[in-house]
């Protein structure tokens, strides 16, 4: 047995024999996935908090990293960030579950169809809460048999369907279940109270996000650069990321010796403005694509067909009008980026058969008539 396991059980025995006072209160919802999902998933999250009774808090757990977006969340809730890269340090460990349990939450809800038995899932078990609630989780052949063992140990379990689902379509679908109501999944556009003013920018600008966490994900930077070149007169480009994203991808740096394009490195909190003082947003299928569409802002995404069905694009009815998708249809569309297809030039072969000519006229179609 893993160390990390053998303090479970020993924290378990030492709950027991330390029983909390007073009544459960509360209600703790995990959302362990990366920053794009935290943008989607405040979309739903009003439903969630229904779960609450009067006087009740909600507290939304989140992975530190996935934090920074939690700017978009409704006041009202209380987040408690985890690192979950330090989940296997035993001391740091300790003091998590320990933290969880004394919350004495009433209902502890995993909002996540894909878990961990030992990072989501204990950290749900610890809090020990009396009721409990979850989606079957996605199939995980190295956890299967861990996950199907931990389905008697939630109170309610939902069975959520197509295992390639919309993650907003399969989240109101879950909080339909939780509450008993049923309503049509939310449009992509985060209510005005919680978008954070626009800034007022000195010319029409451009955010770029061209960069990815998974690499092959990205397009090369001679497509930018012919974008750049298509953009009316006067127009100036942003290419927005974090300062380590250009060290990681040096052939994008020559980008910046270009006239009128210079590098944004404003945290997502401050981005956001600057995203709605934008006249176009172009990124990959990643967060600020995410954010940019939620905010309203004029967005193009040049995606993979990676995530087909889950992620990008969006399913049709919460498709805002902002939002455009460019993607090239491949028999192996929805891989979940388990591609099978050779790399080109170091990218998904999807990714790399994106139509540059297409991509050119849709820009030019989204910013006729912009100032």
């Amino acid at each position: 047995m893993k160390l990390h396991r053998l303090i479970d059980s020993t924290l378990n025995l030492e709950r027991r024999l330390s029983p909390r006072p007073g009544e459960p209160s509360g209600v703790l919802l995990l959302s362990a996935g990366g920053l794009g999902d935290t943008v989607l998933f405040s979309l739903v999250l009003p439903r969630f908090l229904e779960l609450a009774r009067p006087g009740e808090t909600v507290t939304v757990l989140l992975r530190s990293d996935a934090a920074r977006m939690s700017f978009v969340f409704p006041p009202e809730v209380t987040v408690l960030k985890v690192d979950f890269s330090r989940l296997r340090h035993l001391v740091y460990r300790r003091r998590i579950l320990t933290e969880l349990y004394r919350g004495h939450y009433r209902l502890v809800v995993s909002t996540d169809y894909l878990r961990h038995p030992d990072l989501d899932e204990a950290l749900a078990f610890a809090c020990a809460a009396p009721e409990t609630a979850a989606m079957a989780p996605r199939p995980w052949r190295k956890y299967d048999h861990r996950l199907n063992t931990h389905r008697r140990r939630w109170s309610r379990l939902f069975e959520s369907g197509d295992m390639v689902q919309d993650k907003v379509v399969r989240w109101s679908r879950f909080a339909d279940f939780l509450t008993g109501q049923h309503r049509a999944a939310p449009l992509v556009r985060l209510p005005p109270a919680r978008m954070p003013a626009a800034r007022t920018l000195p010319a029409p600008t451009v955010i770029v996000q061209p960069f990815s966490a998974v690499k092959k994900k990205q397009s090369p930077p001679e497509l930018y650069s012919r974008i750049f070149a298509s953009l009316p007169q006067g127009w100036q480009v942003r290419i927005a990321g974090h300062p380590s994203d250009l060290d990681k991808n040096p052939e994008f740096r020559p980008l910046l010796d270009l006239p009128g394009v210079s590098f944004e490195p404003a945290p997502f909190a401050e981005l956001a403005g600057i995203l709605r003082g934008a006249a176009l947003v172009i990124s990959v299928d990643t967060a600020c694509m995410h954010l940019a569409a939620a905010l309203g802002v004029p967005t193009l995404c040049l995606a993979s067909a990676a995530y087909v069905g889950e992620i990008v694009p969006y399913a049709p009815e919460i498709t805002p009008p902002n939002l455009h998708f460019l993607w090239q249809p491949m028999e192996c569309a929805g891989c979940l980026g388990d591609c099978s297809q050779p790399l080109v030039g170091g990218m998904y072969l999807c990714v790399a058969a994106l139509d540059s000519e297409v991509i050119l006229a849709e820009i030019q179609k989204i910013t006729e008539g912009s100032p």
